[in-house]
């Protein structure tokens, strides 16, 4: 493990050294010891440290007690894990100073005497969760994104690579997704890294207006051309001119409109409603939808002539669900978005908590997460988001019910993808956690298609 900042290590007596924090030393952490909180506190005030641990011998001493709070109070940015007796911990002990310093300013409690494979996996999730809240000075948002899209799975990767590509054509666009997959975002950024992206882009959503009106939306109206028409509009797609006209929901469209957006493309001019006069329109066409379009031409939902004029270039952006290890990214991009706004109780993710995210199916996909993190932080009142707090059990009830073995192998897949995660995907130290060898490890990678 290469150790960039220092950990704190606080102990109550000098009998946990030995056994402690000569093996961090050997595991490659940087220590610093305290045997006192004046120690402590005087050590902090010269050090940047990411992680602290505070191991307490005896919980019945207040007077030890409201010293630490104060120093844990005085050092909020350092993720504390607390190590107490077995008649302490928070499940056994109804101390309220002890319950109260837990819930405010702790990572973590783990029991004394110490497991060193637990408090070592402790660490490095805490300091992980320190390395994802610590600003980069370099880089006020330093979330992994492409265009503004935030992804480094390999779908993403696949997605981005084509993104450059169909960006430099000059030629129209189908995207297809899901609900919330972030559709308009890739239209966005092919619009951005166009010839057109110093012209504007120009959206409307297809299924956002009634049959009556989509038309005028669209191509405009004179003045008078109709009851109410009290004075001229240009419709979207004059005013898209020079630009990029973005067509959301094209699946959405009424029949009787498709054959009029046909015969702009074929065209290339337009007729506002009550106008006589032609009018030339240069834009680049991309269309968006949720909808398969090759069924919907089969269904008779859908004009084939207008399927193949929008898809002369094609994209699909993969949903949440297929993406892996992005939904923690996004999750942390959204948890500091809006975190931020104000001073919030809670700082990141339990582990739990990571666990529901990566193993929920995510139907409304990132728009869904982006909800499911702000309700998380507003309505929370842990210091870490539990798996309750992501009212994501619904998830259990909507699953069928699924065999034994695909249950375990759904546990199997979490847990390595956990360990690899913690463990820097370094594989000997991920085994180490696992309790298997490094060959078992590598062929459950290559069983369950894992990334590294």
């Amino acid at each position: 493990m290469s150790v960039t900042k220092p950990n704190l290590i606080i102990f109550q007596s000098g009998s946990f050294i030995s056994g402690i924090c000569f093996e961090l030393l050997d595991k490659r952490w940087n220590v610093h010891f305290a045997n006192s909180i004046d120690q402590a506190a005087k050590l902090i005030q010269k050090n940047k440290f990411m992680v602290g641990v505070c191991l307490i011998e005896n919980c019945n001493d207040q007077n030890i007690l409201i010293q630490i709070n104060k120093l844990f109070s005085d050092s909020r940015n350092i993720h504390w894990i607390l190590g107490l007796p077995n008649e302490c911990c928070p499940e056994r002990s109804s101390s309220p100073s002890v319950n109260r310093l837990i819930s405010d300013f702790c990572h973590e409690c783990i029991e004394l005497p110490v497991d060193m494979a637990r408090l070592e996996f402790s660490l490095g999730y805490a300091r992980g969760l320190a390395e994802i809240q610590t600003p980069d000075p370099k880089n006020t948002d330093n979330t992994s994104s492409c265009y503004g899209i935030i992804g480094e799975s390999r779908v993403m990767g696949e997605l981005f690579k084509k993104l450059r590509k169909v960006a430099k054509e000059d030629c129209s666009v189908l995207i297809e997704g899901e609900t919330g997959t972030g559709k308009e975002l890739i239209a966005k950024a092919i619009h951005e890294q166009s010839v057109r992206a110093n012209q504007s882009m120009t959206a409307i959503n297809c299924g956002a207006f009634p049959k009556e009106l989509i038309q005028a939306e669209l191509f405009g109206y004179e003045k008078g051309a109709f009851t109410g028409a009290q004075q001229r509009k240009i419709g979207r797609i004059e005013e898209a001119q020079g630009g990029t006209l973005f067509l959301d929901e094209i699946g959405d469209l009424p029949l009787e409109q498709q054959i009029n957006l046909l015969r702009f493309l074929e065209e290339r001019t337009i007729n506002r409603i009550g106008g006589t006069g032609v009018i030339p329109i240069d834009v680049r066409i991309i269309a968006a939808t949720h909808v398969n379009l090759k069924e919907a031409v089969q269904k008779g939902t859908f004009r084939e002539d207008l399927y193949y004029r929008l898809r002369v270039l094609q994209l699909k952006v993969p949903p949440l669900r297929d993406r892996g290890k992005d939904i923690e990214l996004i999750a942390w991009y959204f948890f500091k978005k809006y975190s931020a706004m104000q001073n919030y109780r809670t700082k990141g993710f339990s582990m739990e908590a990571i666990n529901v995210l990566n193993n929920y199916a995510w139907p409304g996909n990132v728009r869904e997460l982006m909800n499911c993190i702000r309700h998380a932080i507003v309505m929370s009142e842990n210091r870490f988001f539990t798996a309750q707090d992501l009212h994501l059990d619904r998830r259990r009830e909507d699953r069928a019910l699924r065999t034994l073995e695909e249950a375990r192998a759904d546990a199997d897949r979490i847990t390595i993808i956990n360990s690899l995660h913690y463990s820097g995907s370094n594989i000997s130290r991920a085994a180490e956690l696992l309790g298997i060898t490094r060959v078992s490890l590598y062929r459950l990678i290559a069983k369950y298609q894992l990334e590294i």
